[in-house]
């Protein structure tokens, strides 16, 4: 239904009713603001980001031809437009050896708590390297399947895998050094329980 209703609402505001774009709005500003916070980490500034990439959305709203879902060409906007911003300005950053230190030390002898292991890492993965970076956040942590998240990042399906591949094992070597026994091990623990779809302030 939702996909009919954006390539509706796309054509009305092609034919001049610029207020069809809040239905597109609407439909697909959780989905945004929630990627945006998982590059940068802040909710004001994943609310910000999110504007941004809608005003670029409407912008070029003319150059999405209908192929595909709209929600892909949103994602594609929306990636640039954070990458592009983010590079730009230097985020405040905690060392991953004091997150990590900070949650060993609460936890005394016991296991983590998942809340803490799921902040850890989150964290982790901003730190990729951003090939790795972005194939994980859309996979992963958006859930979208190896095919439009390869559409979204502009990439062939086999190079994603790669980096998916690269981005996991980079991550859990990170990981294990922080935590050594003290967390599971990444293999045997779904991805999607880490990326804990809430609103950004709730996570």
């Amino acid at each position: 239904m939702s996909a009919d209703q954006d390539r509706r609402d796309r054509q009305r505001v092609l034919d001049g009713d610029v207020e069809a774009f809040r239905g597109i709005v609407e439909r697909w500003q959780g989905p945004l603001v929630n990627l945006a916070y998982r590059f940068c980490g802040d909710p004001s500034l994943a609310e910000e980001l999110a504007q941004e990439a809608f005003l670029q959305a409407y912008r070029k709203l003319g150059g999405w031809r209908g192929e595909g879902a709209l929600s892909t060409w949103l994602f594609a906007v929306a990636t640039n437009v954070y990458r592009s911003k983010l590079r730009r300005r230097r985020l405040p950053t905690v060392p991953l050896d004091a997150l990590a230190g900070a949650a060993v030390a609460a936890a005394g002898d016991e296991p983590l708590e998942a809340r803490d292991e799921r902040r850890l890492v989150r964290a982790a993965v901003r730190r990729l390297p951003g090939r790795y970076r972005e194939a994980i956040l859309l996979f992963y942590f958006l859930e979208l399947d190896l095919r439009e998240a390869a559409a979204v990042l502009g990439l062939p399906e086999g190079t994603l895998k790669s980096h998916l591949h690269r981005g996991r094992k980079l991550l859990e070597k990170r990981l294990a050094r922080l935590l050594g026994g003290r967390s599971r091990n990444p293999e045997d623990v779904r991805w999607s329980r880490w990326s804990e779809h809430s609103s950004p302030t709730k996570s």
